[in-house]
């Protein structure tokens, strides 16, 4: 299992860990996930500073209140990612609202929102995809890689690259689906 695709023994254990106040299990749990919060809640909001916030608000919050985390549920790692695009979304709306109170519409803000909320989950889907699909989706799209380019980079056959790429492609389509599997929003847990 790769290593940051959490087992679920580890979840559970880092909650109990973070419930008895470890403050070794948050240092650990921010070295785990720091990067993908950041990187969530940057690319809802689009600004740097405010996504050192969200982030400093996810850990502040996983640190006080670890018992909403149910291992039940899904993964740590889903829970951390939902968490942050909960918090991003109510930001860039408190924001956005100031920004419509000088004039935009209400259609505006909330395409806006729709727009960054997709992205983040497809953001999300992409880097917690396994790597033979992400590796296929990247040749292919940011060094624009057809198939049989794809297939020769990644030394394996045309039809495995087609199977990859189909795949990744499915995958990634299921960000506008809210309820999609592995989507952060789809995350039932209590926040």
């Amino acid at each position: 299992m790769a290593k940051k695709d959490a087992p679920p023994r580890w979840d559970r254990k880092m909650q109990q860990r973070l419930a008895r106040g470890e403050a070794a299990a948050l240092g650990e749990l921010y070295d785990r996930f720091a990067s993908l919060v950041h990187g969530l809640a940057h690319r809802v909001l689009g600004d740097e500073r405010a996504a050192d916030g969200i982030t400093r608000d996810v850990f502040a919050h996983v640190w006080e209140h670890p018992e909403t985390y149910d291992p039940k549920q899904g993964p740590l790692r889903s829970w951390v990612a939902t968490l942050t695009h909960r918090l991003a979304v109510q930001r860039l709306r408190v924001t956005e609202t100031a920004a419509l109170a000088q004039g935009d519409s209400t259609e505006e803000l909330e395409s806006k929102v729709r727009r960054a909320s997709v992205a983040a989950r497809a953001d999300y889907i992409v880097t917690s995809m396994p790597s033979p699909l992400r590796a296929a989706l990247e040749l292919a799209y940011f060094q624009r890689r057809d198939y049989r380019q794809t297939a020769a980079d990644l030394g394996v056959t045309e039809d495995e690259a087609r199977r990859r790429l189909r795949l990744g492609l499915q995958l990634l389509s299921t960000a506008h689906d809210a309820g999609a599997p592995g989507a952060p929003p789809g995350y039932g847990g209590a926040v």
